[in-house]
């Protein structure tokens, strides 16, 4: 998710960044290329002539200062390989889990939008009826009015609303418990961005919005039917949305930092109260139940079919061919076509990945948000080539 607290919460869509220090400790370098693989990975990918996602991964950490990089890719035939580079403590030395889990951010806006497409499937939502109708009188601010704010601008970030995140820095975000209600207080004290549906932008108050839409009319907790509704449906095992007060993640992963300004040291920022994001960014997974969610969308098995349409009904976000539909992101790939996914940044964390149409699936993560523009774009490549590859 991206708020832009400081660099404490960030988006997938973000296009810049500050200064960056190169610097890799050295147990970080003597880390580098570590990798692992599935029972049906191909000999040839080994630690002696590392295949195009291994030298990615590599290149994050020597090059990007990267703690950690972790990525699982899955071809056509469902063959899965899982990859890893640098250490899982910097303190430690200690290996990085495989497909650890990590903080996936504004990756849970596709969760929270899936679930919302079931109500409107479910004929318990309209997407194109207006916050007032499930929220009556609680979004009033300069230039904004629930009664001009339709379910679909939530989804697609076209509704004009301020950003809360930018608002908190990042001992708040660490240390303190947020209720979804006073993220959205925040964000009221500002004045609206756009007017509704005038212009595309990204604000982790829209899906604020949309979590307590999907409590007021399901009566259960957006969490709840979260898990209900896709994480047992369709066996995600390593992906949970933490308890209130959880700080910790619960199965093996490496540790994730942050630091702030750009040019300061590394924070450890493994241990977090991530409620700051909600049902814009709270979720914990690994890169591939990633690929399994991603999949199982993508192939109609969590919506009916005209809910999947209007989730991939895009509009452009920014310049570099990022389009952006109901909490679904569509990316041009190098090879021809595009990739279907979402990403996500939260302190500590960044995921970036998603899905072809013809089944290949790949989610890389790294354990800092990148800085720079250079070290993002390294990170968006690393997901082109193990879709390309």
């Amino acid at each position: 998710m991206r708020a832009q607290t400081r660099q404490g919460l960030r988006s997938s869509t973000r296009q810049q960044g500050g200064r960056r220090r190169r610097a890799v400790s050295a147990a970080v370098a003597v880390a580098i290329g570590v990798m692992t693989l599935g029972a049906l990975a191909p000999p040839a990918a080994s630690a002696a002539r590392p295949d195009a996602v291994q030298q990615s991964l590599n290149a994050l950490v020597r090059d990007d200062g990267m703690p950690a990089a972790l990525a699982s890719v899955q071809d056509r035939n469902g063959r899965i390989r899982t990859y890893t580079a640098g250490v899982g403590d910097l303190t430690t030395g200690s290996k990085v889990p495989r497909d650890g889990q990590v903080r996936i951010g504004s990756n849970t806006k596709a969760f929270t939008a899936v679930v919302v497409l079931q109500l409107v499937g479910e004929g318990k939502i309209g997407l194109d009826a207006t916050v007032d109708t499930y929220l009556p009188g609680l979004v009033r601010g300069k230039g904004i009015d629930g009664r001009r704010i339709t379910v679909r601008q939530l989804l697609q970030h076209t509704s004009g609303l301020p950003e809360y995140g930018i608002h908190v820095d990042d001992d708040e975000i660490r240390n303190r418990y947020f209720e979804p209600r006073e993220l959205l207080d925040i964000a009221l004290r500002y004045k609206a961005d756009a007017a509704p549906g005038t212009t595309w932008g990204y604000s982790n108050t829209n899906y604020v919005l949309a979590g307590l839409i999907v409590q007021k009319v399901t009566g259960r907790p957006l969490a709840e039917e979260m898990d209900r509704r896709i994480i047992k449906r369709i066996g995600l095992r390593h992906t949970y949305f933490p308890t209130p007060g959880e700080m910790t993640i619960r199965e093996p992963h490496p540790h994730g930092y942050h630091r702030n300004p750009a040019n300061t040291p590394l924070r450890d920022f493994t241990e977090m109260d991530p409620s700051v994001g909600w049902a814009a960014g709270q979720l914990i997974s690994t890169n591939s139940d990633l690929n399994r969610f991603f999949t199982a969308l993508l192939a109609g098995r969590l919506l009916p079919a005209a809910q999947l349409a209007e989730m991939r009904t895009t509009v452009p976000a920014g310049t570099s061919g990022l389009r952006y539909g109901l909490g679904l992101t569509s990316r041009p790939l190098s090879c021809g076509g595009v990739y279907w996914g979402h990403g996500g940044d939260i302190a500590g964390y960044e995921t970036r990945g998603g899905v072809t149409d013809d089944g290949r699936a790949a989610n890389v993560a790294v354990t800092s948000i990148p800085t720079d523009k250079a070290a993002t774009q390294h990170v968006k490549d690393a997901v082109d080539r193990a879709l390309c590859g």
